[in-house]
């Protein structure tokens, strides 16, 4: 494992921890509760849903996966979790999907590392786990569940998206970069410049604009504290550059950063629902239905 520190680029440039801190005051312990009155939970009726486990060269790892409770196949979808982890909000996304038709699943992205779900500050989060987590592992483990999921009878790989939120929004758009056969992707509010360099996360979406051949859509508040709308401007301008006309970034006014997050105080639903809608329309334009 490499333990090796983040070396800012910038002396200016704030840490993703540091900007963690920033978005989430009140510390991950309270954010983990239902505080909000729109928080969200979507049944099991019809569906089959629960925690799997992954084989992987490592071991085994747990999944949360959802698909409906029907013969035959389904499109998969690869939800990809926040920065604290596959939590109750992260798995009631995966129903949410499965209601719409899809094999959906969420890899335990550190359970080698911890369980962020049990932490009681967002330092503990990075320092025991966050910072250790390599993207060539987190490639490996979203492979690993495609793999899964066409293995399982249920799901129909050749009918390929992913998702993923804060964290797992980031990892989004490298994962399309990585794998070609993704047939859509949609990233909800993932960083798309580096706030510092790291080994572990070689490069951010900004840089690899330039090879991105899958479509991928982003959603964006314009209030974001921690992605700029220079930024999401910045992304534009490297897709333009490499005469990419199929992926698209959505800027929401008034959105700040998590706004999908209906268990936080920063979620807001007129956003929330217009970009759920606009996601699976992404995904049927693009073959995935």
């Amino acid at each position: 494992m490499n333990d090796s520190v983040f070396t800012p680029v910038l002396p200016q440039a704030p840490t993703l921890g540091e900007v963690v801190k920033q978005l989430l005051p009140q510390g991950w312990a309270k954010l983990v509760q239902p505080i909000a009155a729109s928080t969200i939970t979507t049944d099991t009726q019809g569906l089959v849903a629960g925690e799997v486990h992954l084989d992987t060269m490592t071991g085994k790892v747990p999944a949360y996966r959802a698909h409906p409770d029907q013969n035959g196949k389904f499109p998969v979808v690869l939800v990809i979790q926040e920065i604290f982890g596959v939590h109750e909000h992260i798995k009631d996304v995966c129903r949410r999907l499965a209601k719409q038709g899809y094999f959906a699943i969420a890899v335990d992205h550190y359970h080698r590392w911890g369980d962020v779900t049990k932490f009681t500050d967002n330092q503990e989060i990075f320092a025991k786990v966050v910072n250790h987590v390599p993207d060539s592992q987190v490639m490996s483990d979203l492979d690993t569940a495609v793999v899964f999921a066409g293995a399982s009878g249920k799901g129909d790989t050749s009918k390929l998206a992913v998702t993923g939120f804060c964290w797992g929004g980031r990892i989004t758009w490298t994962y399309c970069v990585h794998n070609p056969k993704v047939n859509a992707g949609v990233a909800w509010y993932g960083r798309l410049v580096a706030p510092s360099k790291a080994p572990l996360q070689p490069a951010y979406p900004v840089e690899f604009a330039a090879i991105l051949k899958v479509p991928v859509l982003g959603l964006y508040g314009k209030e974001d504290a921690g992605i700029s709308v220079a930024n999401v401007e910045q992304m534009r301008e490297a897709l333009k550059a490499a005469g990419n006309t199929v992926s698209n970034i959505v800027l929401y006014d008034g959105a700040p950063h998590a706004f999908y997050a209906d268990y936080r105080p920063s979620y807001r639903k007129e956003a929330a629902e217009d970009g759920f809608k606009r996601m699976l329309a992404w995904f049927k334009q693009y073959g995935v239905a």
